[in-house]
């Protein structure tokens, strides 16, 4: 297992674990990062990360992606 800030753009893999305070964890799988879900990395922008999740592109901070095991 590894933080989604890992992947390199293009890389697709799988959400094993979702971390954080509850109101993190509710806010992340409101967007999709739900464990068991595909997420891909589509590109690292600033301090932002874009991926790819549930069909819908979504832009994290790198602080919740840490947050994100894949």
């Amino acid at each position: 297992m590894m933080p989604l800030t890992f992947l390199n753009p293009g890389e697709q893999n799988i959400i094993k674990r979702v971390g954080g305070t509850p109101e993190m964890k509710k806010h992340l799988a409101d967007l999709g990062f739900v464990v068991g879900g595909n997420v891909t990395v589509i590109n690292a922008v600033g301090g932002n990360i874009i991926v790819n999740v549930k069909e819908t592109r979504v832009a994290i901070s790198k602080e919740m992606a840490q947050k994100i095991m894949v």
